[in-house]
């Protein structure tokens, strides 16, 4: 199964969704660790639901086509809960930024400023999502520290979106400034 088939069915371990709310879903709270296109969801509907790992429900509407609900099935939450936590390779990163300043020194100075000044600002702002997230989590969940609560898991992934995007905007912001510092010397 593909790691977005996972995904779907970590969404659907939470609560049921039609193929549109699950696309909705994938842009956040999934959408900050990991991306799928809308049209990548329903091909991997149909196959989570040929392997018996989903169900879906029909349910008519009024002003609007008919829409499918799913629903994760008892074989659908064994194969999540079996891959959560089976091995895994350590992930390759691939950051066009951090490749581009392994070069950077190549650069005019006044243009690798820019651009880390506003890379900078959208990892804050970013950053101002996720803190903003997190809030509205603590205030609905209460901070649940129960392991086994979906709100749990969104709060430690929320964690590290947070951890994540202040490192690199101090990084952006160090890099920014070591061609200012530079800038003035010359």
């Amino acid at each position: 199964m593909t790691t977005l088939g996972y995904a779907l069915l970590g969404l659907l371990a939470r609560e049921p969704f039609s193929g549109y709310e699950l696309a909705q879903k994938m842009k956040a709270p999934i959408g900050c660790f990991w991306h799928a296109k809308h049209s990548q969801i329903y091909p991997e509907l149909a196959k989570l639901k040929a392997q018996g790992l989903v169900n879906h429900e029909l349910v008519e509407q009024q002003e609007h086509p008919d829409k499918k609900v799913y629903t994760i099935t008892p074989a659908g939450r064994d194969a999540l809960r079996q891959w959560v936590t089976a091995p895994m390779e350590v992930p390759h990163v691939r950051d066009e930024l951090v490749l581009r300043a392994y070069s950077l020194w190549l650069a005019d100075p006044q243009a690798a400023i820019l651009l880390f000044r506003t890379h900078e600002q959208r990892h804050v702002e970013q950053l101002r999502r996720y803190e903003a997230l997190q809030q509205k989590l603590m205030e609905e969940a209460g901070a649940k520290q129960q392991v086994d609560s979906p709100d749990f898991s969104s709060y430690v992934t929320l964690a590290l979106g947070i951890g994540y995007e202040r490192l690199y905007s101090e990084w952006c912001r160090w890099v920014a400034e070591q061609f200012e510092q530079a800038d003035t010397t010359l």
